[in-house]
């Protein structure tokens, strides 16, 4: 696909999900213009990345109150996003046994309390118990560190949405 021949209800269409309900990503892009340059996918996951990155902490804040708990409530309804269904699946966490669920639902409370926002790590390539461990190294993390840590998470993930693409 040539980007830089879509329009913007196309882009915000195609690009609009990379970050978690947050089309706006997608809609700056386009504002600030396509060229044959985003085509490569480097470039591409770099200029959104920049676009999340000089925006507000407010901002910031709303893009990862954006994402989901993992193996949380949505999860179980059957409420997330088709890429976060998939991405949670991948790490097993659609198979979550009685005590790791009420683990999980444990840490998301607790964490999400201490934060403001749900934990955000790439679950890709991880196990649950390898989640649960970095849950509960995090959990212990300072806000600003946490906050960072979680954007960071946000680009890694964003990053694979867009590779998958």
């Amino acid at each position: 696909m040539v980007l830089e021949k879509l329009n913007q209800a196309e882009i915000v269409s195609l690009l609009g999900g990379i970050y978690e309900h947050s089309p706006w990503v997608a809609e700056i892009l386009f504002t600030q213009g396509i060229t044959s340059q985003d085509n490569d996918l480097y470039f591409l996951a770099d200029r959104m990345k920049k676009i999340v990155d000089a925006s507000s902490e407010k901002i910031k804040l709303s893009l990862l109150q954006a994402h989901p708990e993992l193996a949380g409530k949505l999860a179980i309804s059957g409420n997330l996003t088709k890429d976060s269904t998939a991405e949670q699946a991948s790490a097993g966490l659609d198979q979550c046994s009685k005590e790791e669920f009420a683990e999980f639902s444990k840490l998301n409370f607790e964490y999400t309390k201490k934060f403001g926002h749900p934990f955000i790590i790439a679950v890709k390539d991880l196990t649950r118990a390898g989640i649960l461990t970095s849950f509960k190294e995090r959990i212990n993390n300072g806000n600003q560190t946490e906050f960072e840590t979680a954007i960071t998470e946000v680009h890694k993930i964003a990053f694979l949405r867009l590779k998958a693409l």
